[in-house]
């Protein structure tokens, strides 16, 4: 439930009552002011979001394929807001240092002039401070800021909050991130406008964090836009997908089995809600198994063996976690990918990762749109908003049976960019080893729902039918030919 005894609880009503009677309008030409830039035109689905936005009375959760623009219906609904009731501040909070740049830059098209807090309070505290108490003396008409979920948590910002108008509308970029307990305890109750971005915005195994997240930000609103939606609305482009099925090692399957039977344990136990730690972590080490499993680097081989004059290829190394901090598996099966292509195969690659100093980023953008580079090496970072829309083929190493980044990993590569007509993606999926009857029967209940993700995105695909072919192997194994 919203915590309705807050005074700026009871703002999305004077929003509602202001739309609907049509009063104000605060077209202020000042510097740093909302405006539609020329370059821009809304899609029929963004439009219809921005309105249904205003009918639950400035609340919601919009539920959007990647790379279907949620950065630009957000800013359409900050400017109709300025223009309705005189917006004062918007205050976007996205989880990653390289999405401030990226928010940066799209919001600098629609006129604003953002001040990016992150990292150290030096570099903007007291511009924050100054601004706000411009806007609030009547000096100013305007402030935007765009920050990480990590400052939002941190004093800095914190004591700053509190001096924020009542005409503030706060923006959650993957807004799934801040039901996690310590940053849903950051999000300020005082600011009343929401809007929630996420083309997932459940969470993973923690029906408590969304729960969260729509009680803040709102419910979904309509239209939802799935992958199919922005593909065939041009939003996406069209794509090849080749799913290719690597088994583990002698080692690994023994590993998989106990991991499996351990899981098979809690989740028929009746007290599972108090197990939850001891699942997340044995989930986590099977993310871990799967997402680094060795035999995906003989694959490797073999299929750039026959690509080696490509060029605007992505590869994606797996985090091995659920929702935590990349694993030192990770960490050694990215730098055998770079050995692998860079050293033995002469394919010019780098890493990109979320350690990457956001300079050296970009720089390793503009080489990998200008083919200076053939191939980017990722880890987690490019799994969340990153927009390098020059990818045109991704080989995806980590297999993640989380939704989320299922959802984000497949659709990164789908963006438009000129001469793109379709991209191409390759999945390595592990091969479950033989199990007993007991542990077979807790694979199949985790393995439907992932495969129903990659028969559904198959589907999809251009090459539909030979898609489906390859994981029909899969079906037969565990009975899942219903799917």
């Amino acid at each position: 439930m919203y915590l309705t005894q807050n005074p700026a609880e009871r703002l999305p009503n004077l929003l509602k009552l202001l739309v609907t009677e049509n009063r104000g309008n605060y077209r202020v030409t000042q510097q740093g002011c909302p405006r539609l830039p020329s370059s821009i035109q809304l899609r029929e689905y963004q439009k219809l979001a921005v309105a249904n936005w205003f009918i639950n009375s400035g609340r919601g959760t919009l539920k959007m394929a990647t790379g279907s623009g949620k950065t630009i219906t957000a800013l359409a609904i900050a400017l109709e807001l300025y223009q309705k009731i005189g917006l004062q501040v918007l205050l976007v909070v996205c989880p990653y240092r390289h999405l401030v740049s990226q928010w940066a830059r799209e919001s600098e098209k629609f006129g604003l002039a953002p001040i990016l807090a992150f990292e150290s309070v030096t570099g903007w505290q007291s511009q924050l401070s100054t601004q706000l108490y411009n806007v609030r003396a009547g000096n100013q008409a305007f402030v935007t800021v765009i920050t990480t979920n990590s400052t939002l948590m941190g004093a800095g910002l914190q004591s700053q909050l509190k001096y924020f108008p009542e005409k503030t509308l706060i923006v959650g970029d993957e807004a799934h991130n801040l039901g996690a307990p310590k940053l849903e305890q950051s999000l300020p109750r005082s600011i009343g406008l929401r809007l929630g971005l996420s083309a997932t915005p459940e969470r993973y195994f923690d029906e408590e964090g969304t729960e969260f997240v729509f009680d803040y930000f709102g419910k979904v609103l309509q239209p939802e836009l799935t992958l199919k939606d922005a593909i065939s609305q041009g939003a996406l482009v069209h794509y090849l997908y080749y799913p290719i099925l690597v088994d583990l090692t002698e080692t690994e399957a023994y590993a998989y089995a106990r991991l499996t039977t351990r899981i098979g344990w809690i989740l028929s136990s009746k007290e599972n809600s108090k197990n939850k730690e001891a699942l997340t972590a044995l989930l986590m080490q099977r993310a871990r198994l799967i997402g680094c499993a060795a035999n995906k680097l003989v694959a490797l081989k073999q299929l750039m063996c026959d690509r080696l004059q490509t060029c605007y290829t992505l590869f994606y190394c797996g985090d091995g976690t659920i929702e935590g901090s990349v694993s030192n598996e990770s960490t050694r099966q990215i730098a055998a990918v770079v050995k692998l292509l860079g050293a033995e195969l002469n394919y010019r690659v780098n890493t990109y990762t979320a350690e990457t100093p956001l300079a050296q980023r970009e720089e390793l953008r503009r080489q990998f749109e200008n083919e200076d580079l053939q191939g980017l090496v990722a880890i987690r970072c490019l799994d969340e908003g990153v927009d390098i829309p020059a990818i045109k083929t991704a080989v995806i190493l980590a297999s993640s049976s989380n939704p989320r980044q299922f959802i984000q990993r497949r659709g990164r590569i789908l963006r438009p960019y000129p001469g793109k007509q379709r991209a191409t993606l390759f999945d390595m999926i592990v091969m479950p080893p033989q199990l007993d009857r007991q542990t077979w029967e807790v694979e199949r209940n985790l393995l439907k729902k992932e495969l129903k993700r990659f028969i559904e995105f198959a589907d999809l695909a251009d090459n539909a039918g030979e898609a489906r072919r390859t994981l029909l192997t899969l079906q037969k194994e565990y009975g899942l030919l219903d799917l």
